[in-house]
């Protein structure tokens, strides 16, 4: 113990950022994530200023045997952010943004959250896509796919990568993008943090100003009205319209549907396009209007609070999304206002440009999937965890007849088995291995959706050994 205390004071001489220990101001706060069920403490905390402390946290974690967590800038619903008796590398403090509005292009630090992103890129009137929350983190997203609201119309946040800055498992600064590193840029997008410590994303951008968004809310009694023209629209929509379909617990504890609307092209045509959902009578509220992307962000901000959550999720097979059996067996499964007032089902809207990106292009390779399905329990009070569990396991089970088998990295629980996460890297499995055994083959950077390396076995602690 007192090596290691003799080599943390010496970490700090030369570390710009915060080293916290155990007890120390500031401690218990960066240690606490977005999901607070997750309740974990790190030997240490390395809170970055910039790419040479990553190189620094990371060197000093491999010499002395920690385990390593990474911490980006937004949600983590499994925790992996965080670990017990290890080294916690926090990049939140990493929020540096910088925009070329003539290249089109911003290079974005990993501490980032979409609203810091959106606020930086809006003011040149551009934008990337970034999730469907503000205070989503920009690496985590992006590194996973990232589902959004211009996925329809620009790909995924991962398509719109132009390179990255990575910090290896040795140490190493590298540049990946299509000219260099080009294997490791291809699974950076899709893979997760599998293979390093992005500390640069440098993205292309777009155009793009006054849209029409926002919520159409009807009593869940019209659920059925609601899924029925969603399902027939929503597969031949243009590439500007993306929708979603929500059944929540509104604030006055009534049970509701609501159609999230994003209409993100010319707006001669907007009421057009948004007018069947108009003819299916009046509803609670319709909060549709001209508005901004970065206002759209914000739109379920508020029923994402910090708390104790629970995902379930997977892709629906686009031949059974006609079947009305599953709209019976999804209304059947809206026990509202139980089991918890943030609880939902979320249907995502996919395909367009997404849609079009060969799947081979990149490590995100579930490009065909007409729709996802999440079910969340969420907001809920520790002693209510199991019914909550329950509730969402119970949901997706009775819905798995009608999914591909396969799921979206990002949305997978924190009780994701190993099964489910291959699933979820699905036919880039192998090459996705290959690439680990190149980077990573000792598997540094295990706390994620892991990807194993071929030469090596997982031990009882998640670590690995030949």
């Amino acid at each position: 113990m007192r090596d290691r205390a003799s080599a943390i004071q010496s970490l700090r001489g030369r570390f710009a950022g915060r080293l916290l220990l155990p007890g120390e101001a500031g401690y218990d706060e960066t240690r606490t994530i977005w999901n607070r069920a997750i309740d974990r403490r790190p030997a240490l905390i390395a809170r970055c200023a910039g790419t040479a402390d990553v190189v620094a946290a990371l060197r000093f974690a491999r010499e002395h045997d920690l385990l390593v967590s990474v911490k980006g800038g937004g949600h983590n619903v499994t925790g992996n952010a965080v670990c017990d008796g290890g080294l916690m590398i926090d990049l939140s403090p990493m929020k540096g943004a910088r925009v070329d509005p003539g290249r089109a292009v911003a290079t974005a630090e990993p501490g980032l959250t979409w609203k810091d992103l959106d606020t930086a890129t809006q003011a040149h009137g551009l934008v990337t896509t970034g999730g469907i929350i503000s205070s989503t983190g920009v690496a985590g997203l992006t590194l996973g796919g990232g589902h959004g609201w211009l996925m329809r119309k620009h790909g995924l946040a991962c398509d719109n990568l132009a390179a990255v800055e990575m910090v290896t498992a040795d140490g190493e600064v590298v540049r990946a993008g299509p000219d260099e590193n080009p294997e490791l840029f291809w699974g950076v997008r899709g893979g997760g943090g599998n293979f390093g410590i992005v500390t640069a994303f440098d993205f292309r951008l777009h155009p793009l100003g006054t849209i029409l968004a926002g919520l159409l809310l009807y009593p869940l009694s019209r659920g059925r009205d609601v899924l029925e023209l969603f399902r027939e629209i929503a597969p031949t929509a243009p590439d500007e319209l993306t929708l979603g379909a929500l059944i929540t617990t509104w604030f006055d504890g009534q049970a509701v549907i609501a159609l999230a609307v994003c209409w993100s092209g010319a707006m001669e045509h907007a009421e057009r396009v948004v007018a069947p959902f108009r003819r299916l009578g009046a509803p609670i509220l319709d909060t549709v209007r001209p508005t901004t992307y970065a206002e759209l962000q914000t739109m379920f901000d508020a029923t994402n609070p910090p708390g104790n959550w629970y995902y379930k999720t997977g892709y629906l097979e686009g031949a059974k999304v006609q079947e009305d059996a599953l709209i019976d067996v999804l209304l059947a499964h809206t026990d509202f206002p139980s089991p918890s007032p943030l609880s939902r089902l979320y249907v995502e809207h996919l395909g367009g440009a997404m849609g079009r990106v060969p799947p081979d292009a990149t490590a995100f390779v579930h490009r065909q999937a007409p729709f996802d399905l999440i079910v969340i329990a969420g907001g809920f009070r520790p002693e209510e965890t199991e019914k909550n569990v329950r509730w969402a396991r119970e949901t997706s089970a009775a819905m798995r007849p009608f999914m591909s088998g396969a799921a979206y990295v990002n949305y997978l629980g924190a009780d994701a088995g190993l099964d489910l996460v291959r699933a979820a890297y699905g036919p880039a499995w192998e090459r996705l291995v290959a690439l680990k055994d190149r980077w990573d083959p000792e598997n540094v950077f295990r706390l994620n959706q892991n990807i194993r390396p071929s030469r090596s076995r997982s031990g009882p602690d998640g670590k690995t050994a030949s």
